[in-house]
């Protein structure tokens, strides 16, 4: 087991790295003030893969692994968490389409979409169906040669503001549960969408969120993903990256946390010496180190796991998930006490980083989910020694 990265590794890291520091970190405040998407960052993203990250490289994308994924994400995370956390939603987008969707439809949308000129959202949350995805009822109808839709979603990254929606919709009879969803893309712009407000939220406020409602939406049948009643299956696989992703977009925010913290401590005088000298704060300082080093090696380790196929991959991506965004925000919200009154003011990024960072303990599932995932997995099993 090697956990140094290789040559390629470090290029990925390095111009992700770059990346941020250019064009990311300078405007994040900006951006959150002022509710700004920066369309054009993320086309300059997609100029260098970012909107492909592992999307095949036979449909356009950089086809890297989920690992290697995370080095990159990581270090985006550390120059803006939100506009980050958007981008990685869109790639799972355009790793349903490469994966799911038929060549006509690849072909009509993957370049642009890769290319970050169209954007997509993820379209699964209902008013009635958060945690317990199973129970949507937003409704696909198949008419002749298409499916007309009728239904709402809410909390969708993006929305009214992409240009493709990837939608789960129920397709058998109303009682069927997961075996009855199937997955469609769907254009924007199509006769029959009407998005809601943009919500004000604490967080993430370089994406817009907003509500979708579909009134006999025809869709062509040749745009589902999938099999009919594959939708669930598509959602939960895609959503096993999507944990390991938002887990570390906490792990690259905790470490701008940590880094301002550090620098902090070493600048700042109180009693006639720098904070850095005194023990307590010394303490808290490791603790957080320590924290953070943990959660990157379990994030790490859950996309080893998904990337080899490991039947027990979605057991560590919901243990990654679940401990990387509690000590990711943990460590945020250190970082903002170290920082005294100043922590509290928008001159400094912490108070941003603790906002946005809270949100990763909802959304992909919220951590009292993951618990019920990997309690259920571990009670599945007859060796616990197996999880060694």
């Amino acid at each position: 087991m090697d956990f140094e990265l290789d040559a390629d590794q470090q290029a990925y890291r390095d111009a992700a790295r770059q990346f941020a520091q250019r064009e990311l970190a300078p405007n994040a405040a900006e951006w959150d003030a002022n509710s700004v998407f920066p369309v054009d960052i993320l086309r300059q993203a997609g100029d260098l893969g970012f909107c492909g990250l592992y999307t095949p490289e036979a449909a356009g994308g950089l086809g890297l692994s989920r690992l290697d994924a995370t080095l990159i994400i990581e270090e985006l995370a550390q120059g803006c968490t939100s506009t980050t956390a958007f981008l990685t939603i869109h790639n799972m987008v355009n790793w349903i389409l490469a994966s799911y969707a038929n060549e006509a439809l690849r072909e009509a949308w993957l370049p642009a979409m890769l290319s970050g000129e169209k954007l997509g959202s993820y379209c699964l949350t209902e008013p009635n169906a958060g945690s317990d995805a199973a129970s949507l009822r937003t409704r696909a109808r198949r008419d002749g040669d298409a499916y007309v839709i009728d239904g709402n979603k809410m909390f969708i990254s993006g929305a009214g503001d992409t240009q493709l929606l990837v939608v789960m919709a129920r397709t058998g009879a109303p009682d069927s549960g997961a075996g009855g969803i199937s997955a469609f893309a769907v254009p924007a712009d199509t006769p029959g969408i009407d998005y809601g407000k943009k919500e004000a939220k604490m967080g993430w406020n370089s994406q817009p969120t907003r509500a979708i409602s579909f009134d006999g939406v025809r869709v062509p049948a040749d745009h589902r993903l999938g099999e009919e009643g594959e939708g669930f299956r598509i959602a939960m696989r895609a959503l096993d990256g999507g944990r390991i992703n938002i887990a570390t977009c906490s792990v690259g925010t905790a470490q701008a946390a940590l880094t301002t913290a550090h620098r902090y401590l070493n600048e700042r005088e109180q009693f006639g010496r720098p904070l850095a000298s005194f023990q307590a704060l010394q303490f808290k300082l490791a603790d957080m180190a320590t924290q953070l080093v943990a959660a990157r090696q379990m994030v790490r380790l859950a996309a080893s796991k998904l990337d080899r196929g490991d039947p027990d991959a979605t057991l560590y991506c919901a243990m990654a998930k679940r401990f990387a965004t509690d000590q990711g925000f943990a460590i945020c919200n250190e970082a903002l006490q170290l920082h005294g009154g100043y922590g509290y003011l928008r001159d400094y990024p912490l108070e941003r980083h603790v906002r946005d960072c809270r949100v990763h303990q909802i959304l992909e599932g919220t951590n009292e989910i993951m618990r019920l995932v990997i309690a259920r997995r571990l009670l599945d099993k007859d060796d616990l020694e197996t999880l060694i």
